[in-house]
Protein backbone atom coordinates (compact mmCIF):
# COMPACT_ATOMS: atom_id res chain seq x y z
CA UNK A 1 0.00 0.00 0.00
CA UNK A 2 1.65 3.20 -1.19
CA UNK A 3 0.42 6.26 0.72
CA UNK A 4 0.44 9.37 -1.50
CA UNK A 5 -1.42 11.83 0.72
CA UNK A 6 -1.77 12.04 4.49
CA UNK A 7 -4.61 14.08 5.99
CA UNK A 8 -5.73 14.44 9.58
CA UNK A 9 -7.70 11.16 9.63
CA UNK A 10 -6.98 9.52 6.28
CA UNK A 11 -4.21 7.88 4.32
CA UNK A 12 -4.92 8.35 0.62
CA UNK A 13 -3.27 5.49 -1.22
CA UNK A 14 -2.72 4.20 -4.72
CA UNK A 15 -5.32 1.49 -5.28
CA UNK A 16 -4.22 -2.09 -5.72
CA UNK A 17 -6.01 -4.80 -7.66
CA UNK A 18 -7.38 -6.27 -4.42
CA UNK A 19 -9.16 -2.92 -3.74
CA UNK A 20 -11.23 -3.04 -6.94
CA UNK A 21 -14.16 -4.99 -5.48
CA UNK A 22 -14.47 -2.44 -2.64
CA UNK A 23 -14.31 0.44 -5.14
CA UNK A 24 -17.09 -1.15 -7.21
CA UNK A 25 -19.21 -1.58 -4.05
CA UNK A 26 -18.76 2.11 -3.22
CA UNK A 27 -19.67 3.16 -6.78
CA UNK A 28 -22.79 1.01 -6.81
CA UNK A 29 -24.08 2.03 -3.39
CA UNK A 30 -27.51 3.70 -3.60
CA UNK A 31 -26.10 6.93 -2.10
CA UNK A 32 -23.44 7.20 -4.82
CA UNK A 33 -24.58 5.58 -8.06
CA UNK A 34 -26.77 8.51 -9.20
CA UNK A 35 -23.77 10.81 -9.14
CA UNK A 36 -20.86 8.85 -10.60
CA UNK A 37 -20.09 6.50 -13.44
CA UNK A 38 -19.66 2.87 -12.41
CA UNK A 39 -16.53 1.23 -13.76
CA UNK A 40 -15.97 -2.42 -14.50
CA UNK A 41 -13.29 -4.55 -12.88
CA UNK A 42 -11.21 -4.39 -16.06
CA UNK A 43 -11.60 -0.59 -16.39
CA UNK A 44 -10.36 -0.12 -12.83
CA UNK A 45 -7.48 -2.50 -13.41
CA UNK A 46 -6.53 -0.51 -16.51
CA UNK A 47 -6.68 2.72 -14.44
CA UNK A 48 -4.31 1.23 -11.87
CA UNK A 49 -1.83 0.49 -14.68
CA UNK A 50 -2.28 3.83 -16.51
CA UNK A 51 0.54 6.34 -15.94
CA UNK A 52 -1.89 9.20 -16.64
CA UNK A 53 -4.44 8.03 -14.05
CA UNK A 54 -4.59 7.89 -10.29
CA UNK A 55 -7.02 5.44 -8.74
CA UNK A 56 -6.94 6.27 -5.05
CA UNK A 57 -8.44 4.73 -1.93
CA UNK A 58 -9.19 6.68 1.24
CA UNK A 59 -8.27 4.66 4.33
CA UNK A 60 -9.02 5.57 7.91
CA UNK A 61 -5.76 5.87 9.82
CA UNK A 62 -7.01 4.06 12.90
CA UNK A 63 -8.16 0.81 11.23
CA UNK A 64 -7.00 1.06 7.58
CA UNK A 65 -10.61 0.58 6.40
CA UNK A 66 -11.43 1.97 2.95
CA UNK A 67 -14.04 4.73 3.33
CA UNK A 68 -13.92 6.18 -0.18
CA UNK A 69 -12.08 6.42 -3.44
CA UNK A 70 -11.23 8.80 -6.26
CA UNK A 71 -10.20 8.54 -9.87
CA UNK A 72 -8.15 11.29 -11.47
CA UNK A 73 -6.61 11.85 -14.88
CA UNK A 74 -3.52 13.98 -15.23
CA UNK A 75 -2.55 15.80 -18.40
CA UNK A 76 1.14 16.49 -17.86
CA UNK A 77 1.47 18.35 -21.16
CA UNK A 78 -1.01 21.02 -20.06
CA UNK A 79 -0.51 20.71 -16.27
CA UNK A 80 -4.16 19.81 -15.69
CA UNK A 81 -5.54 17.55 -12.97
CA UNK A 82 -9.05 16.23 -13.62
CA UNK A 83 -10.89 14.64 -10.71
CA UNK A 84 -13.13 12.24 -12.60
CA UNK A 85 -14.80 10.51 -9.66
CA UNK A 86 -14.93 10.79 -5.92
CA UNK A 87 -17.20 8.79 -3.64
CA UNK A 88 -17.40 8.20 0.08
CA UNK A 89 -18.90 5.15 1.77
CA UNK A 90 -18.87 6.51 5.32
CA UNK A 91 -21.16 9.53 5.03
CA UNK A 92 -21.46 12.50 7.36
CA UNK A 93 -17.92 12.39 8.76
CA UNK A 94 -16.33 15.08 6.59
CA UNK A 95 -14.23 12.57 4.68
CA UNK A 96 -15.30 14.02 1.33
CA UNK A 97 -14.00 17.47 2.21
CA UNK A 98 -10.88 16.14 3.89
CA UNK A 99 -9.97 13.94 0.94
CA UNK A 100 -10.63 16.51 -1.78
CA UNK A 101 -8.58 19.14 0.06
CA UNK A 102 -5.72 16.66 0.33
CA UNK A 103 -5.98 15.79 -3.36
CA UNK A 104 -6.03 19.46 -4.38
CA UNK A 105 -2.95 20.13 -2.27
CA UNK A 106 -1.20 17.12 -3.85
CA UNK A 107 -2.17 18.31 -7.33
CA UNK A 108 -0.65 21.76 -6.89
CA UNK A 109 2.21 21.12 -4.48
CA UNK A 110 3.48 17.71 -5.61
CA UNK A 111 2.47 17.48 -9.27
CA UNK A 112 2.82 21.23 -9.92
CA UNK A 113 -0.37 21.39 -11.96
CA UNK A 114 -1.89 24.69 -13.01
CA UNK A 115 -5.56 23.69 -13.05
CA UNK A 116 -7.63 21.31 -10.94
CA UNK A 117 -11.12 20.61 -12.23
CA UNK A 118 -14.09 18.30 -11.95
CA UNK A 119 -17.62 17.95 -13.21
CA UNK A 120 -20.73 17.34 -11.16
CA UNK A 121 -24.37 16.67 -11.99
CA UNK A 122 -26.73 19.49 -10.97
CA UNK A 123 -28.72 17.14 -8.73
CA UNK A 124 -25.65 16.46 -6.55
CA UNK A 125 -26.35 19.24 -4.06
CA UNK A 126 -23.95 17.91 -1.44
CA UNK A 127 -21.08 17.86 -3.94
CA UNK A 128 -21.92 21.30 -5.33
CA UNK A 129 -22.06 22.80 -1.83
CA UNK A 130 -18.72 21.19 -0.99
CA UNK A 131 -17.00 22.49 -4.13
CA UNK A 132 -18.36 26.00 -3.62
CA UNK A 133 -17.50 25.86 0.08
CA UNK A 134 -13.83 25.12 -0.55
CA UNK A 135 -13.53 27.97 -3.03
CA UNK A 136 -13.82 26.24 -6.37
CA UNK A 137 -15.05 28.36 -9.29
CA UNK A 138 -18.09 27.40 -11.36
CA UNK A 139 -16.73 27.61 -14.90
CA UNK A 140 -20.00 26.76 -16.62
CA UNK A 141 -22.50 24.08 -17.49
CA UNK A 142 -22.20 21.53 -20.26
CA UNK A 143 -25.83 21.19 -21.24
CA UNK A 144 -27.13 17.68 -21.86
CA UNK A 145 -23.59 16.38 -22.24
CA UNK A 146 -24.23 12.94 -20.77
CA UNK A 147 -26.93 10.34 -21.30
CA UNK A 148 -28.00 7.47 -19.10
CA UNK A 149 -31.24 5.70 -18.21
CA UNK A 150 -32.56 8.98 -16.74
CA UNK A 151 -32.10 10.76 -20.08
CA UNK A 152 -29.79 13.64 -20.95
CA UNK A 153 -27.92 15.22 -18.06
CA UNK A 154 -26.09 18.50 -17.63
CA UNK A 155 -22.64 18.63 -16.08
CA UNK A 156 -21.42 21.59 -14.02
CA UNK A 157 -17.70 22.31 -14.34
CA UNK A 158 -15.83 23.52 -11.24
CA UNK A 159 -12.15 24.39 -11.10
CA UNK A 160 -9.45 26.08 -9.13
CA UNK A 161 -6.28 27.51 -10.62
CA UNK A 162 -2.85 27.30 -9.02
CA UNK A 163 -2.75 31.08 -8.68
CA UNK A 164 -5.99 31.13 -6.66
CA UNK A 165 -4.82 28.19 -4.55
CA UNK A 166 -1.58 29.97 -3.67
CA UNK A 167 -3.37 33.24 -2.85
CA UNK A 168 -5.86 31.41 -0.63
CA UNK A 169 -3.04 29.51 1.06
CA UNK A 170 -1.15 32.73 1.77
CA UNK A 171 -4.18 34.71 2.99
CA UNK A 172 -5.59 31.97 5.21
CA UNK A 173 -2.54 30.28 6.66
CA UNK A 174 -4.51 28.11 9.09
CA UNK A 175 -7.58 27.50 6.94
CA UNK A 176 -6.34 27.51 3.36
CA UNK A 177 -7.75 25.09 0.85
CA UNK A 178 -4.71 22.85 1.04
CA UNK A 179 -4.40 22.64 4.83
CA UNK A 180 -4.58 18.85 4.67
Amino acid sequence: MKVLIVTERLNICLAKEQDIHTIIEIENHDDNKRFIWQGTYQEHLDEINDDMALLLTFREKDDNKIVGYALAKINFKFDVFELRRIAISKKGCGYGKESILGIIKYSFEQLNTNRFWLDVYPNNEIGINLYKGIGMHLDGILRQSYKDERGYLDQMIFSILREAYLVDKKCNAEEYIGNY
